[in-house]
């Protein structure tokens, strides 16, 4: 693939992101609250390792590139 089709198509995932977050901020509520990510949280500090919602990404991600890339 072309290096200007992969900064177009990144550059278009950005600006749907964007819409989604400013028109329907509720939408990805759930996002980063998972079962599975790890958040510890003390009186003066916190802690958060968000495990499951990056596995969810890298899958969704490999799945979209695979399918962009065989064409």
């Amino acid at each position: 693939m072309p290096l200007g089709k992969l900064v177009l198509m990144a550059g278009l995932a950005l600006v749907v992101i964007g819409a989604i977050l400013t028109w329907a901020p509720g939408l990805l509520n759930w996002f980063g609250r998972l079962p599975g990510d790890i958040r510890v949280e003390k009186e003066n500090a916190s802690f958060y390792f968000p495990v499951v919602s990056m596995i969810l990404v890298s899958i969704v991600l490999s799945v979209l590139l695979n399918l962009l890339m065989r064409r």
